[in-house]
């Protein structure tokens, strides 16, 4: 009884293990794409002073001079703006950028790095090794405040949104499941993906203090869009946001939680288009 029992615990933990990763493969994500017969193309920028691989999947539609670079919250993968991707409108305003953050995805998957300043540098390096010009930066969840600490770190960076971003230190909400990834005990039964976010919840108070100075150095445009009902990161990051951007926007999105970024891309995408738009009317 116990043996059987020890069985199907290994088989549960294997099977959550593959289905739980919220990733796709190279292969399958050009399978996909070529169906939709979307122009994508899939890479690796090798960050060698971090002995890391960053994954960056490539959407195109003809020529722009507007490049949007989406950054996930976690645990996820680029995978998450599929939605983005896909939409024709989108694509033909500007060229498109999914990134998996590190330790996520397929940029060395389970290497979880928790400083916000060093995943920023890291997405730096991917805008330079591209060479993009006029960048937009847009994260959602946990990668909101790495999306505007890419633009302390990088004046390629000319705009920034942030959806439901966990950016104010004093309103970091601590998640007892979170918990369960750090205690020695029960690790190893947490799928990958869900370990990475742990750690990264566990610090992430602390790592974005140790950030907040720089803020008072980003003079381009960011929005910040939040809803109203959002129960994992609250409301209330966007008084820090209005105190901390020197040219900053916020928009509400009326009963929402905090699934607005992937559930909703309908709500988001007027706010990117006008980005794009204001970001070309400071540039040209």
């Amino acid at each position: 009884m116990k043996n059987a029992f020890l069985i199907c615990l290994t088989a549960l933990i294997f099977s959550s293990c593959t289905r739980l990763q919220w990733r796709s493969s190279d292969a399958e994500i050009s399978t996909a794409f070529a169906a939709a017969q979307i122009n994508s193309r899939v890479a690796y920028v090798e960050i060698d002073s971090l002995d890391l691989k960053v994954r960056i999947q490539t959407v195109s539609q003809g020529v722009s001079d507007i490049n949007l670079v989406f950054l996930h919250g976690s645990p996820s993968s680029l995978s998450a703006w599929n939605k983005y991707f896909k939409d024709s409108l989108l694509r033909s305003k500007a060229t498109l950028h999914g990134v998996d953050r590190p330790g996520y995805g397929y940029s060395n998957f389970g290497d979880v790095i928790t400083s916000i300043d060093t995943q920023a540098k890291v997405i730096s390096a991917v805008i330079d090794e591209y060479k993009l010009e006029n960048v937009v930066t847009i994260g959602s969840s946990y990668g909101g405040p790495v999306a505007a600490r890419v633009a302390v770190e990088n004046k390629r960076v000319k705009g920034v949104i942030m959806i439901s971003p966990a950016i104010d230190p004093e309103n970091e909400q601590r998640i007892w499941q979170s918990d369960f990834t750090q205690f020695w005990l029960t690790r190893w039964l947490v799928p990958t993906g869900y370990r990475m976010a742990g750690d990264e919840k566990t610090t992430h108070a602390a790592e974005l203090e140790k950030i907040v100075d720089g803020w008072s150095t980003v003079s381009i445009p960011v929005m910040h869009i939040h809803g109203d009902k959002d129960d994992l990161v609250p409301y209330e990051n966007i008084a820090y946001s209005k105190r901390v951007f020197s040219d900053i926007e916020v928009f509400t999105t009326p009963d929402t939680g905090h699934e607005i970024a992937w559930s909703r891309p309908d709500l988001i995408m007027p706010y990117i288009l006008m980005m794009i738009e204001r970001v070309k009317s400071n540039t040209y």
